[in-house]
């Protein structure tokens, strides 16, 4: 059994490049992989590996500059996640787009999971879902507004388009991890909303620490993994990717005739040209021939 960790932390580093040799380094020596993002705001992504692994590379994050009260989430993968690890440098450990929107300044109220379901129920509170069009589609809270942005990046012109929707109300917002809605209550905050609320530790916490029978979440939480989805418990659901989208699909999705295994989907299959589709099909040849000699593919 695999660990995995969802991390993020707002600091400043005064020099994020210095920081990234050494990072892959730690991961590589102890055969960690997964995807980390560093950025002069701070570090955020998501790891996989042994137990012994896993708390080498968190022990060489919290001794960066600022990260010593490192928070992360921990969930339990049967195979590896991840098909390499990846540091990189960014501009923004979680891209919005709007300069200045630092939550190290400003931020929403913290509600914790035990909490969250008493404040989302409340008549005079708007809950909305800041996540990702192809992420809500496969799950979300009972009631939550749905932004169907297609990029985080979208956010603002979506807020600045429908505030007027939410006026008198108080406004509580969830993501997966909590790393967005940082950023958006942030920037609520900034835009004059007085009472802004994110959900502690997001969705994933949520799913960890609240009993199913006492729920308010439907359906599963899209993760950034080769688990593709995870409910109640952080157990994995039974959620693929289109390889040529990178949408979820759950096993219905896959009987539909439109479905071509690392081809297209019902959601793609318009969005690209013929050639697109010859290309993909070949990468799914490669994938397949791979998986007959017992290696991974790493462009599947």
């Amino acid at each position: 059994m695999l660990t995995v960790a969802a991390l993020y932390k707002f600091t400043r580093f005064e020099d994020p490049d210095v920081l990234r040799a050494p990072l892959q380094a730690v991961c590589e020596a102890h055969g960690v992989r997964g995807s980390l993002l560093i950025a002069a705001e701070g570090i955020n992504g998501t790891i996989a590996g042994t137990r012994e692994g896993i708390d080498a590379v968190l022990a060489h994050i919290r001794a960066l500059p600022g990260c010593a009260d490192l928070e992360w989430k921990e969930s339990t993968a049967t195979e590896m996640s991840f098909g390499r690890m990846k540091v990189r440098l960014k501009r923004e450990i979680v891209t919005m787009g709007v300069p200045g929107t630092d939550p190290r300044d400003i931020v929403g109220t913290y509600v914790d999971p035990q909490d969250w379901n008493d404040l989302i129920a409340a008549p005079d509170v708007a809950v909305i879902d800041t996540r990702n069009d192809y992420e809500t589609a496969i799950g979300t809270f009972e009631g939550a507004v749905d932004p169907g942005t297609e990029s985080f990046r979208d956010f603002p012109a979506w807020w600045d388009a429908n505030r007027d929707r939410f006026h008198n109300k108080r406004i509580a917002m969830f993501c997966t991890g909590g790393i967005r809605c940082e950023k958006s209550t942030a920037y609520l905050k900034a835009q004059g909303v007085e009472e802004v609320y994110h959900l502690r530790g997001g969705i994933l916490k949520y799913l960890e620490d609240v009993p199913e029978m006492d729920s308010l979440w439907r359906g599963g939480c899209f993760v950034f993994d080769e688990r593709v989805a995870v409910g109640h418990g952080l157990r994995e659901l039974p959620f693929t990717l289109c390889r040529a989208c990178r949408r979820p699909l759950a096993p219905e999705d896959r009987a539909r005739p439109e479905f071509e295994e690392g081809v297209a989907c019902h959601r793609c299959v318009e969005e690209y040209t013929e050639a697109d589709r010859a290309r993909f099909r070949e990468r799914q040849r490669q994938v397949k021939l791979a998986e007959r000699r017992g290696f991974a593919h790493l462009g599947g």
